[in-house]
Formats: C-alpha cells, sequence, structure tokens
C-alpha cells in the first residue's frame, strides 16, 4: 500500500506549537548544577520533511572550561573520562560556550519558521538544569530554549520500546550503541536524536497509514 502524503501537517512550526525541537547533552564534573563545573555541551536541531518525518542536523558542540570555584567530583570525571585541564580540549569560557551553542539553535529556530528551541534531553531535566545555570551564571540574555519545558526520552523509550535507560532502549530501537563512545556530549545527544526521532516518526507513519486508509474508503 502506498502512503500518501499529507503535507498540510509538515511544518516543524506545527508540529510542536511553534517550538524547534533541539536534542542537548551536557557532561559535567557532577550532578549539582549550582555548583559542580559544565564541560561539555552539545546540541542537535532537527528539521522536518515535506511528510513530516524528523531529522537530525549536523551537531553543534564545544567543550567548557570549569568556571571560577566549580566543583570537579573524581567519581563523574571517571566516568566521562574528561580531564578538564587538557590543553587540547580547546575548552571556551562558559559565555563564550553558550554564545557558539546558542548562536547556532537560534538559527536553526529562525530557518525553521518557529519562535523558540525545546530542549530534548534523556533525563532531561538535568540537562536543561546545567544550562540554565550557566545562564544564570553568565547573565545570558538571548537564551533560545524554553526555561522548563522539555521533551524527555526517558519517558519515549519507555512507552515506545519498555526501556529508559538509554543504551536499552537505542537497542532495542534497533540501532546500535557503544559503550565505548558512552559519556560523550556528542555521541550520547546523537544516540539521543535518534531515539527520539524514532518514536516521533513511528507515530508520523501511523499518522499516514490512517490517511491512506481513509481515502482507500472514500474512493
Amino acid at each position: 500500500m502506498e502512503i500518501v502524503s499529507n503535507n498540510t501537517a509538515a511544518r516543524m512550526a506545527d508540529r510542536f506549537r511553534g517550538f524547534l525541537p533541539v536534542v542537548v547533552d551536557v557532561e559535567t564534573g557532577g550532578f549539582d548544577a549550582e555548583h559542580d563545573a559544565l564541560l561539555e555541551i552539545a546540541a542537535i536541531p532537527l528539521v522536518m520533511d515535506t511528510d513530516g518525518f524528523l531529522q537530525l542536523q549536523p551537531v553543534v558542540s564545544t567543550h567548557v572550561e570549569p568556571f571560577p570555584g566549580a566543583n570537579l567530583d573524581p567519581r563523574s570525571l571517571e566516568i566521562t573520562g574528561i580531564d578538564p585541564d587538557n590543553p587540547l580540549r580547546g575548552a571556551l569560557p562558559e559565555r563564550l560556550a553558550l554564545d557558539h551553542i546558542f548562536h547556532a539553535v537560534r538559527e536553526a529556530v529562525r530557518r525553521a519558521g518557529c519562535q523558540r528551541a525545546i530542549l530534548v534531553g534523556h533525563n532531561a531535566a538535568f540537562d536543561l538544569g546545567f544550562l540554565n545555570q550557566a545562564v544564570r551564571r553568565c547573565g545570558h540574555k538571548r537564551n533560545p530554549f524554553h526555561p522548563f519545558s522539555c521533551f524527555d526520552t526517558v519517558s519515549f523509550g519507555g512507552l515506545a520500546y519498555g526501556q529508559t535507560v538509554l543504551s536499552k532502549a537505542v537497542l532495542a530501537a534497533g540501532q546500535p550503541f557503544d559503550s565505548r563512545e558512552a559519556h560523550s556530549a556528542v555521541y550520547d545527544a546523537e544516540r539521543t536524536a535518534e531515539l527520539f526521532c524514532g518514536v516521533v516518526n513511528r507515530w508520523r507513519q501511523l499518522e499516514l497509514i490512517e490517511v491512506a486508509y481513509k481515502s482507500l474508503g472514500q474512493a
């Protein structure tokens, strides 16, 4: 059966009430957004094709210098493998790191005809909390993200695949997951984006099938 296109619902600006989903992953020096260092940020804006299916745009990312007085929990650094003192990281101060990420996100929001970005993350409150705290520290006035609303792929993975751990949800979705690459902001953001798009696109496929059946019934 041929799936017919329904382009009236294929604008990103219409799909999420004017919000552009942007997948974000952060790597940090602990779990306390106020006191622990933000060390990496990766963001992946999403686009929508003419049939309403989501696709990934290229990732934008940066390493981040710990803010003055930031806590660095050795246990967190052991998990991420990040050496904050390594000069090869090419880390940016928080303000410049936010500028780098936010500029790309604002451009993606503009191209999509949306009004604002909405963060997509795995345990999204964690990523949004660190992002918001960095914004407050820097006094940043041009944060493109909604300050508290987000999409959490923990819920999406649990709903669609019965799995809430990122690696297990990705594997259940039929996608590869390399645990050796995990806990890199870029890698985790890419896997989270694929998981989110996969669930949303399955829903879109069902919508198009319904449209096709209705059109057959009217023929």
